[in-house]
């Protein structure tokens, strides 16, 4: 018995290390977007977050043997890292006219708190999600169970992005960020999930793609800016 706590513990293999590095950058790049003044800044760093999602598909297909998810990882790269942020900058570049001075349509909207607090108020909350989920006692095979905490975190913290940030886009990409979140959940706890389910949670991802899309539109050619913050008014 003596002997078996002297033991050293045992280090990580380099699938558990590469899975919590990766989600670690993703709820990093999460943190990133609450401290952009750029809309475009934002969806890079969407970008950023969502092709360490496809890179942690294809290092949990490598390591459980699921060749499904290099289809999931190729579909996410597409959606995900080619289409959604190609559509956002062609509603961008159609909401900032060139007259506009400064390029206001581009500049996100903040919120009460300053930059600082957020990014405080954010890491209260994403210590809480990491420390709760800790608390639940799951168990999976698929990826190491500091990943799912991690994706607790980058929901939450996607929630104080769209709440904090007070206009169209932000609030948009703070939801698109959010399924990002969830996706590495997905990835930790339920990674043999049928193909056909990802690929129908992808498909919801680019309707609300769309629907957003118009709610930009419309915002924009009624209040001619992103900024929500008239609709806290209300007008009979």
């Amino acid at each position: 018995m003596h002997l078996a706590q002297s033991l050293p513990t045992q280090a990580p293999g380099v699938f558990t290390g590469s899975a919590n590095v990766i989600a670690v950058l993703i709820l990093l790049a999460e943190f990133g977007m609450l401290r952009q003044a750029l809309l475009r800044d934002h969806i890079r760093l969407y970008m950023a977050q969502s092709a360490l999602i496809a890179v942690l598909a294809v290092v949990v297909a490598a390591a459980r043997h699921i060749p499904d998810l290099y289809v999931l990882a190729a579909l996410t790269v597409a959606l995900k890292v080619i289409v959604i942020p190609l559509l956002l900058r062609r509603l961008l570049r159609e909401t900032d006219p060139v007259s506009a001075p400064a390029g206001g349509a581009d500049i996100a909207g903040s919120g009460g708190l300053g930059v600082a607090s957020t990014v405080l108020l954010a890491i209260v909350v994403a210590a809480f999600g990491f420390f709760a989920a800790g608390r639940l006692g799951i168990r999976s095979n698929a990826a190491p169970i500091t990943a799912l905490s991690v994706s607790i975190a980058v929901v939450l913290v996607a929630f104080v992005l769209m709440i904090h940030r007070q206009d169209v886009v932000s609030q948009a990409i703070g939801l698109f960020s959010l399924e990002n979140g969830i996706s590495l959940a997905a990835l930790v706890v339920a990674a043999s999930l049928p193909l056909i389910l990802e690929v129908a949670l992808l498909f919801d991802l680019l309707l609300a793609v769309v629907v957003f899309g118009l709610l930009i539109r419309m915002h924009h050619g009624r209040a001619r800016s992103l900024s929500t913050a008239d609709l806290t008014r209300l007008r009979g």
